[in-house]
């Protein structure tokens, strides 16, 4: 697996849209999936993982209760695929990993959380097409039949019924990526898809050492963020975008009226001004 340290904006660019020109389509088109993380020296792990202990066992538990509590109108489908993205959504526990086809949105991943900006972070970028190449033939053959790149809920659907079935398809662990329903605003603005693993044991780190060719990390500088940070901001890249709803406002305002805290002196973000607000008369 190929690691790169950037140490310019400009150089970041040219890393995150690398190999990104199509001669097929002659067009720009990268087959990358993205994932921001603040930290560089943290794994890919799910958060299923993150639970420890016997988290195998866990797993049809925790989504054999979400289904049974959650409202009947909550997913458009009733494949494990499709209740299975509706929980990874909704912050239930899974074997998923979240991931976008925009690299500004992995990104603001990166960058979103002050409290790591002492810390380097990273992009992991991961060719799927690749990744779909060492997929099982049945499913390999699925994905050539409907001349896509990434499955769907729906193919998943009609390929695979269950996660016992899912790990039987190989000796081999692999990886699917696939692209969940449009359930929300906040999944279509994130341009977010997911990535499973056929083990869900596996960390997607350790596959990816196995096959280098496939994904590439790119190493951020914590003196790069602020910078990265800022011009995010001013291109519309933000948790007010990205997360709709109050929830994402208050977000976005909170980091934005927070000071640096690496010692650059800098007086009140001048925000309304910048972002148009109207002013307050100066007789009030």
């Amino acid at each position: 697996m190929r690691e790169k340290i950037v140490r310019t904006w400009n150089e970041l660019q040219q890393e995150l849209y690398k190999d990104s020109w199509n001669g097929e389509l002659g067009r720009f088109r990268s087959r990358c999936a993205f994932r921001g993380l603040g930290d560089a020296g943290c794994r890919l792990e799910t958060t299923l993982i993150r639970l420890r202990g016997a988290y195998t066992d866990l797993e049809n538990h925790l989504l054999r209760n979400f289904k049974k509590y959650a409202h009947r109108n909550v997913v458009s489908g009733n494949s494990v695929w499709h209740w299975l993205a509706v929980a990874q959504h909704s912050g239930l526990p899974t074997r998923l990993l979240d991931w976008t086809y925009s690299p500004f949105c992995a990104l603001h991943f990166a960058t979103s959380d002050l409290d790591r900006f002492d810390t380097d972070g990273a992009i992991w970028a991961v060719n799927y097409v690749q990744v779909h190449r060492l997929l099982p033939e049945s499913l390999r053959v699925h994905l050539e039949r409907e001349g896509a790149n990434v499955f769907t809920v729906e193919m998943l659907s009609e390929s695979i019924q269950t996660l016992h079935e899912l790990a039987g398809l190989s000796e081999s662990v692999f990886t699917i990526f696939f692209e969940p329903p449009s359930m929300d605003d906040r999944i279509v603005n994130q341009f977010a898809f997911f990535s499973m693993m056929s083990d869900a044991q596996a960390v997607l780190d350790d596959w990816l050492a196995q096959h280098p060719q496939t994904a590439r990390k790119i190493i951020i500088p914590a003196t790069l963020k602020w910078e990265i940070r800022d011009k995010l901001d001013q291109a519309n890249i933000t948790e007010r975008v990205l997360f709709p709803g109050l929830d994402g406002l208050s977000r976005w305002l909170k980091r934005h009226y927070s000071p640096r805290y690496d010692g650059v002196p800098g007086e009140l973000p001048a925000f309304d001004h910048f972002f148009n607000f109207p002013q307050k008369a100066s007789n009030e």
